[in-house]
Order: structure tokens, then sequence, then C-alpha cells
């Protein structure tokens, strides 16, 4: 009996395409913990982690795989997200950076989808961009807390979002504002983090892979140039936002389609034999070409 057996329903070869495709994950406290442990039980073979954070105290509520332990060992975030991952499918190869995601963009190029888990607007911006530019499916987390009239409590709420090139971007679902982005800029160095729970983070960490997969192998038909899911967690209730049916099947205004691919990379120094011109291996150019046959053919 093979481990993957009872989702065998995922297709044929899914589990060699799974093990086979490659994941980056960009933060991996909250609600990125559960997508790096559901994608490593489901079988995905490659990830990139990137996170310069140690753990801390206040992480317990909401970081899986942390522990007391690692609080006080002050352990960095990437290597106990490695750490679970190796332990839940030791054939995973799991590569780690504690930086800044933007100082590694070439592992991040090799992804074949970006899951983001950034809790500012700034960075989520930054990061569809990216994605945008070297035509990576790019699922984006987001969940706050939001405080009702007097005597109703709060409301917890958060949504899901898979932006890539032929759907609407972050800043037409509205994710990514110029106001949140001002608001977030008068904000920049201000004490206190936003409220995390750790159910919430769970919910939508789900989503998020339940998109992944439905990327990556066929079981189900329904192709997916983007996704808006809206969860309301007092409800329980998840359902896909109306402004993302009425945006489904228009041009993205704010990335032209011409605008992809690495502005730095020059095909004349390997035309010339150039040994030491930094290129992407053979394996990504053909995905890369993939992928563009798909955006541009609409299959």
């Amino acid at each position: 009996m093979n481990w993957l057996d009872r989702q065998s329903f995922l297709g044929a070869r899914s589990e060699r395409r799974l093990a086979e495709v490659t994941v980056g994950l960009v933060g991996v406290g909250g609600g990125n913990s559960h997508v790096a442990q559901q994608l490593a039980h489901v079988g995905i073979g490659n990830f990139v982690l990137v996170d310069e954070d140690r753990i801390s105290l206040t992480n317990l509520n909401r970081l899986i795989g942390g522990t007391w332990w690692y609080v006080l060992k002050r352990t960095v975030k990437v290597e106990i997200m490695k750490r679970m991952i190796k332990a839940i499918n030791p054939k995973a190869r799991v590569e780690i950076h504690r930086e800044k995601w933007q100082l590694v963009g070439d592992a991040l190029k090799r992804c074949d989808v970006i899951v983001g888990g950034l809790d500012n607007v700034r960075g989520k911006d930054e990061l569809d961009a990216f994605c945008r530019r070297f035509l990576i499916p790019f699922i984006d987390q987001g969940m706050d807390v939001h405080k009702l009239e007097v005597g109703h409590g709060h409301l917890v709420a958060g949504q899901v979002v898979l932006s890539q090139p032929g759907s609407p971007c972050l800043r037409c679902m509205g994710v990514v504002t110029d106001e949140a982005l001002a608001e977030e800029a008068r904000k920049y160095g201000a004490a206190g983090g936003r409220p995390q729970v750790v159910w919430s983070n769970g919910v939508l960490a789900s989503l998020a892979v339940g998109l992944v997969v439905q990327m990556v192998t066929p079981w189900n038909r329904r192709a997916r140039a983007g996704a808006y899911l809206s969860y309301d967690g007092n409800s329980g209730v998840v359902t896909e936002a109306e402004r993302f049916r009425r945006m489904a099947s228009a041009s993205c205004p704010h990335y032209p389609q011409a605008a992809v691919g690495d502005m730095s990379f020059d095909v004349r120094k390997l035309a010339a034999g150039d040994t030491k011109a930094e290129h992407p291996p053979s394996w990504w150019m053909r995905a890369i070409s993939e992928r563009v046959r798909k955006w541009m053919t609409g299959s």
C-alpha cells in the first residue's frame, strides 16, 4: 500500500506530478505554517521557504509546528517548517531562505506556484507584481478581526485570492488599494500586530491548498483563471466574492500582457557560449514556455 493511495482520485499520475511540483511559501508564520503541513501531507515534493523571522512566544497561538522548545532555542521559522515537512515526507526537497523574499528572486522564479503569507499590503502588491512578471500563479491569504458595534463582539473574516495572468490582480479585486497603501505608510513602524487565530488561518490555508492541488492535478475539470474566496468566520461560510464574479472575464489594466520575463536575462551571452552567464536551467525554461503557451491559448 502506498501512503497516497487514499487520494488516488486526484488522477492516475497525480503522485508523480505532486512530487515534481515546486511550491514557494513567502512568509511561513500563521497561515502558511498550515499550508506547509498540508502540502507535505498531500505529497508536494519541492518547497522554497522564505521568512527572515525567528519564533517567539507570541507565535505559539498560531504557528503550526511551533513548540516551547523552539521558543526557548529561538529557532528560525523556516527551519521549523523544514523539519516538519521532512518529518512527514523524508523525500521532500526543502530549500530555506532566512531573508527578505525580494533578495531570493532567483529561487522563487523556479516555483510552479507561490503562496503568500504576508500581512502587509505593500508586500502583497510587490509579490503579485513579481509573480505576474514570471507567469507564476500567486495565492494570497488575508485574515483580520473587526470590532463590531457595541455589544456585538467581533467579526473574524478573511479571503484567499488566486492571481495570475488572464485573471484580475490583487489591485483589480480591491485587496491592494492606494488608500490602504497610504494608510499603511502612515502607520509604518507602529508597535503591535494584527489579531491572528489558528482556526481561521487553518480554514484559509486549506482553501489555498485546495487551489494548489486543483491547478496541478486533474481531479477537478473546472479550470480556474483566478479566484476570490471570502470567509466569514462568525457564520462559518465561504463564498466566491461578488466582485470577482463581476470582473472574472475583464482584462487586468495594471499588468500589460507584454510585461513578462527577466529583464536582466541576456540571450546573446548564451549564444556566444558564455559559461559564466547566469541563466535558468533548461527544465525551468521548458516550464516557462508551457506557462506562456497555456496563457496565450487559454488552455
